[in-house]
């Protein structure tokens, strides 16, 4: 790609947007900006970008500039099949996303993780795995900082750690990397993929480019992940709690890799049978790698989880407060609830996915969950559901504040409050983190009332 000759037009002025821009001026190139949004942080954004010879354009004249530009750059956030890409397919002019752009560029050896639940979590524990054995990685993508920022700062030598969301894979095809890991497909983004034949293939693409001296790591306890095995040339290594399969497995309470022991589950310190698997994945992926066994095992048993997931906030008056907010879909929110010990009041609802939520309520009814506060967008969706599941412990309000709220009168001491909506954060939040932050917030502020309630300091 020759920069000098070409006019870019990057459309969504979210981290990705802005990295992209940053690289394609740092490199001479033409560069258009547009967002929908108007924002404190989309002007900042644009006017940073301005004074490094960035031209702006309005809803006004995208059209025009999609006429005159040369290639879009998309934002994951923007849908393929909206205005702006639709005309620059009917021009056969290509479209790409950041991860696409900083794939092109990218030396360091690519271990890419996909899949609908445990991305974040597999990426995470992936890098730090890498660090403890003395390597220089980076956790990139749709985790941390873009593909794109981290390019040029990696070697050869070097890992990029690459979380690479249904999203992003609307716009990828260049991404090769060595180890490819797919966690699990189930039902998510139904609004945006319109059926999970559409979400399926964008799971596959992310085995398209590998070759036979490259791994595809893939959940054999997931039948539609151990399907992907028959049309990639690469070589499979399976991970799997259920069954003996060559790779990584779970047998008499320990983790294994091709007969090797690696370490008993009980020394990990995150709990829940999804963080299992997410280490079976990365002690797969670091066999392939030739890590020393010792110090994979001592790093993934030392992990302490991410922010957001099944994050323990606080104890109130005997009541534990959890912060699931990263649980945006069906699958992860029963893994979540599953992995509660005592009796659980959970907060469920938000932004509609495009899915039913009947299997919600029957995956609860076997799980500590003993009531569920609904909130947001899709809480009549929602209470339809629960109570053709038969799920009749319910409450229903409008707001998230108001749902904290009442899970607080709800609960009783010995019992826990969890959230995990299995819903997009989009109808009242910019994403999970910002509706896990404010949670935090509610809980500090329930807190605070009652130590002054008890006049503590």
């Amino acid at each position: 790609m020759y920069f000098l000759n070409q006019k870019f037009l990057v459309a969504g002025m979210s981290k990705s947007g802005e990295s992209s821009a940053r690289f394609l001026l740092d490199r001479g190139a033409k560069v258009y900006l547009y967002d929908d949004i108007d924002s404190d942080a989309v002007e900042a954004t644009c006017k940073s970008l301005e004074e490094l010879g960035a031209k702006r354009i309005s809803s006004d004249t995208y059209m025009t500039a999609a006429a005159e530009c040369d290639v879009l750059v998309l934002s994951p956030g923007i849908p393929i099949d909206t205005e702006l890409p639709i005309a620059f397919r009917k021009q056969n002019k290509p479209i790409i996303g950041e991860e696409e752009l900083g794939a092109l560029y990218l030396r360091a050896t690519a271990i890419a993780v996909t899949g609908t639940n445990g991305k974040t979590t597999t990426v995470t524990m992936m890098n730090e795995i890498l660090t403890a054995c003395g390597k220089k990685s980076v956790a990139c993508g749709n985790i941390g900082n873009p593909l794109v920022k981290e390019t040029e700062r990696l070697g050869f030598d070097d890992f990029a750690v690459i979380e690479v969301s249904s999203f992003q894979l609307e716009t990828l095809t260049s991404l090769r990397p060595h180890i490819a890991i797919i966690t699990n497909v189930t039902e998510d983004h139904l609004n945006r993929h319109y059926n999970m034949e559409n979400y399926i293939f964008l799971k596959s693409k992310i085995l398209r480019n590998m070759r036979e001296s490259e791994y595809a790591v893939l959940n054999y306890d997931d039948e539609t992940v151990r399907g992907f095995a028959k049309n990639t040339k690469s070589r499979v290594v399976y991970f799997s709690i259920k069954e003996k399969v060559d790779g990584a497995y779970f047998e008499n309470g320990a983790v294994y890799f091709r007969g090797e022991k690696y370490f008993d589950i009980s020394k990990m310190t995150v709990g829940g049978v999804h963080n299992v698997y997410n280490a079976l994945a990365c002690v797969a992926a670091s066999a392939i790698l030739g890590l020393d066994k010792n110090k994979v095992s001592e790093a993934i048993c030392s992990f302490k989880g991410i922010r957001h997931r099944i994050e323990v906030i606080k104890e109130i008056n005997g009541v534990t407060y959890i912060d699931d907010s990263k649980g945006t879909n069906i699958d992860a929110t029963v893994k979540a609830a599953q992995a509660m010990k005592q009796p659980t009041i959970i907060l469920l609802g938000g932004k509609d996915k495009g899915y039913e939520y009947g299997p919600l309520f029957e995956g609860l009814s076997s799980t500590p969950v003993v009531h569920a506060v609904i909130y947001g967008e899709n809480r009549f969706r929602m209470l339809n559901a629960a109570i053709r599941s038969g799920f009749l412990s319910v409450s229903l309000c409008s707001e998230f504040d108001t749902a904290v709220r009442l899970s607080e009168y709800i609960a009783k001491p010995g019992q826990c409050v969890l959230l995990s909506p299995a819903s997009s954060s989009f109808d009242s939040f910019s994403n999970y983190e910002e509706r896990g932050d404010a949670f935090r917030k509610f809980v500090e502020s329930i807190a605070s009332e009652v130590s002054d309630e008890y006049g503590e300091e």
